[in-house]
């Protein structure tokens, strides 16, 4: 951990590779003003640091192997209230981003990032202030700008049964329809919901009302 003036932000790193944990490490410790206390392999540890070590920002990334994601991490991290957290990640789908923002990511920043972009976006973090990399901006302004998707009242129905967390086949014995029938509608509803994941789907939706 690196050991820095009083007064820096403290921050708990969460990456599920070792090697990029060292890195971010190596890279926050040239700043004087940015202190790592803590560093997690997994949502889990993350959330159990984050209560343990009070840090003003966890550098959070969204895919960590087994266990709880990031979102959920962040989720559970914010809803204890005074812990910031910045999600650094590789990933800007747009339900990425959606899921992230919705559990209480105070900023989202992509790995590409320049360090200068990074170290901005902590401080930013420790205020409260939301820093979101320029494709995740320019991706956020085209979704709000976006008129809201138009889905069949099939599809708003299979939409409701994936909600409840059913495959493919139940949703088909549900409905009376076959497989490839439920199948044809959800890329459908991916394309309109501009997802690729049945997870994504089901956030989206709720987003934008269109499930209860």
């Amino acid at each position: 951990m690196t050991a820095n003036a009083p007064g820096a932000v403290r921050i708990l790193l969460c990456d599920d590779h070792a090697v990029v944990r060292a890195g971010l490490l190596a890279l926050l410790g040239s700043e004087p003003d940015i202190e790592v206390v803590g560093e997690a392999g997994s949502g889990e540890e993350a959330v159990a640091l984050a209560a343990k070590l009070t840090p003003d920002v966890v550098l959070m990334d969204l895919q960590l192997g087994a266990g709880i994601d990031g979102v959920e991490a962040t989720r559970r991290i914010a809803d204890t209230g005074g812990v910031h957290v910045l999600v650094l990640t590789t990933y800007d789908t747009d339900a990425d981003i959606t899921r992230a923002i919705e559990a209480g990511a105070t900023g989202y920043l992509l790995k590409a990032e320049r360090p200068e972009e990074l170290f901005a976006a902590i401080r930013s973090a420790a205020l409260g202030r939301t820093t979101l990399s320029p494709p995740v901006a320019s991706r956020v302004m085209a979704r709000m700008r976006k008129p809201l998707p138009t889905l069949t009242e099939r599809e708003l129905d299979i939409l409701g049964q994936l909600s409840q967390g059913l495959g493919n086949r139940d949703i088909a014995r549900a409905l009376f329809i076959s497989e490839a029938t439920v199948k044809t509608h959800l890329g459908r509803i991916y394309d309109k919901l501009g997802v690729d994941t049945r997870a994504g789907a089901v956030s989206v939706a709720k987003e934008q009302r269109l499930l209860p």
